[in-house]
């Protein structure tokens, strides 16, 4: 550590800068700030950009999700749209001002077809694969229930399969998935969607025109 100090960036007052998430809410994103009246004429065709600009002082990235917090916390953007189970897993200090009820899935714990649907950890810790270690050890917490937590990246259907885990943890939309591997939801931890979210000295230096935004995308839904 050099021990320098490291500070968010003072947001610029000249242009609203948006943060996308790159993947199947990229598009529907796109979509809905067109409706909303911006100019997404740069996203439209962006090739391997990830930064563009665009008429009315706007100004996007393409990011990975998991990365699109990170830049609004830190003031690289004023404003982002993720997936919900990105904020569950991390912790940062950033608004959260609409759900865009965009991209819909639920996460879900989910075991072998046949499994005891009651294990609790009476007969020795389970094991529990995925890919959102913080999210499975708050379920863990709430429902008073022991259980070995291991990390994933890839496909976590496969652990159950293999014998490394008796459960999953992880997001499902259809569950043919689920299904396909011979997998069932056994408990169902909460619902997932797009969320708006903006940096908190952005929201107070441009909350009118933020604001705006957040009134004109709340049209799509009335």
């Amino acid at each position: 550590m050099s021990g320098l100090e490291v500070r968010p960036k003072t947001p610029s007052a000249a242009l609203l800068k948006i943060a996308l998430s790159k993947g199947s809410l990229l598009g529907p994103t796109i979509t809905a700030l067109k409706a909303a009246g911006l100019d997404v004429g740069p996203l439209e065709n962006p090739g391997r950009q990830l930064k563009l600009r665009a008429a009315g002082d706007v100004e996007y990235i393409i990011a990975r999700p998991a990365d699109v917090p990170t830049y609004v916390e830190w003031g690289a953007v004023d404003i982002g749209f993720v997936g919900s189970d990105i904020l569950m897993e991390g912790k940062y200090q950033l608004f959260e001002l609409l759900d865009m009820g965009l991209g819909r899935c639920k996460f879900v714990i989910a075991a072998a077809k046949g499994a005891p649907r009651d294990a609790d950890g009476s007969n020795g810790p389970i094991t529990i694969a995925t890919k959102y270690p913080k999210v499975a050890a708050d379920y863990l917490a709430r429902e008073g229930l022991q259980a070995e937590i291991i990390k994933l990246y890839g496909a976590i259907e496969l652990a159950p399969l293999v014998g490394l885990a008796d459960r999953i943890i992880d997001l499902m939309s259809t569950g043919r998935t689920l299904a396909e591997n011979g997998l069932e939801v056994v408990d169902e931890i909460g619902d997932i969607s797009c969320r708006l979210i903006a940096n908190c000295v952005s929201y107070k230096l441009k909350s009118s025109r933020i604001n705006e935004l957040v009134e004109r995308l709340t049209e799509r839904h009335r």
